[in-house]
């Protein structure tokens, strides 16, 4: 007897029974479920974008009213107008759009990481405390890669924060000197002298010098010959300066009367007398050049001749060694100490013994003399 292909069959399953009531209440109990996760979802999402837009309307708005009132302070129309201002409300300006722009961004990743846990949360409650080894490792993980990167956005956000810089300065960070094109959280961009871009990483930088904010100093060295009256030369450099103060054109960039600090150095060559100007931050070049020609003139009229120095004279910041008396800190020299010289050994140089009397020298081998 040949059997049917489909004896062997595996039986199917039991039919469900669509008439039972208990098979109703598991569907309904499933959509019930679905449904109120979903509900759960949806209002998370819609609180998260709820929240994130009250927050940035908050920010928006302190940043508007600080921008706001450095235009009415300054009593200009817009933000492009305070570059003209004399006044540093465009820094203000700056530094308040830059932090606004990166609590901005804060608060949207801080509040998607939030919905996407709560998320998880609602969906899967039993696989938010198994991810927790792995987010401990990828968040170490990513915490030892991302250091420096950190180290940037924080020493960025102080440096924003403070106004130690801003776009327009001459600044020097030792790792590169010129003026600021660009500050951000991250990266700092300097274009030098030559007009090279240089992109310098904020949490390298250790140091700031600002050549921008507040005031600078002119300090200028005359070298005159030594048979020279000392007297008659600064009281002719003197006036030089204030007439120079007293121009209209140049007396909006020199903050007070010029100083002259008296003779600086001797030498067998030459005697420097210093003279000394309070400017602007950015008028500090341009009232040099125009002080050191006027300075010329003043010297040829009075018929003093410059001595022809055989050695560079200290001039500039990198000659001041005091300021009205007020010597910089010094320190002693860190006492050298001699290295021991060091024992080579030389092997002992004895005398040797005649063997036999006829040996000795000035001697006949009979040993008679």
């Amino acid at each position: 007897m040949i059997s049917a292909p489909f004896d062997n069959a595996t039986p199917s399953p039991d039919p469900v029974d669509i008439t039972d009531a208990a098979f109703w209440q598991e569907i309904g109990a499933f959509f019930t479920t679905a449904g109120l996760n979903l509900a759960a979802v949806a209002g998370i999402i819609v609180g998260a974008i709820l929240v994130t837009w009250i927050l940035r309307l908050v920010i928006h708005r302190v940043v508007n009213r600080i921008v706001n009132g450095a235009k009415d302070k300054a009593n200009v129309d817009d933000t492009q107008a305070l570059e003209r201002s004399p006044l540093a409300s465009v820094r203000l300006v700056q530094r308040t759009r830059t932090l606004g722009s990166i609590l901005s961004n804060i608060v949207n990743v801080t509040i998607v990481i939030i919905a996407l846990l709560l998320i998880l949360n609602v969906l899967a409650p039993t696989a938010l405390g198994s991810l927790t080894l792995l987010t401990a490792a990828i968040g170490a993980g990513l915490g030892f890669g991302a250091q420096n990167i950190v180290k940037d956005v924080l020493n960025g956000i102080f440096i924003v924060a403070e106004d130690q810089v801003g776009i327009g300065d001459v600044v020097d960070l030792g790792l590169a000197t010129g003026i600021v094109e660009y500050v951000s959280v991250r990266v700092t961009h300097v274009r030098d002298v030559n007009g090279t871009l240089w992109y310098v990483r904020n949490g390298e930088i250790t140091r700031i010098g600002n050549l921008s904010q507040g005031w600078s100093r002119v300090i200028l060295d005359l070298s005159v010959a030594t048979d020279s009256d000392i007297d008659e030369v600064e009281k002719a450099m003197l006036d030089t300066a204030k007439a120079l103060a007293k121009d209209p054109k140049w007396r909006t960039r020199i903050l007070e009367q010029p100083e002259v600090w008296g003779l600086e150095s001797i030498s067998g060559d030459a005697l420097v007398i210093r003279l000394v100007m309070k400017t602007r931050a950015n008028a500090k070049d341009d009232v040099a050049r125009e002080l050191r020609m006027r300075l010329k003139h003043t010297i040829d009229e009075m018929g003093i001749t410059l001595p022809a120095l055989n050695a560079v004279m200290p001039t500039g910041i990198e000659g001041a060694q005091r300021v009205r008396g007020a010597n910089p800190p010094k320190t002693k020299p860190t006492p050298v100490t001699p290295t021991p010289e060091r024992a080579v050994w030389k092997p002992k140089r004895t005398s040797k013994k005649p063997s036999s009397p006829g040996d000795e020298p000035g001697t006949t081998p009979g040993g008679t003399p």
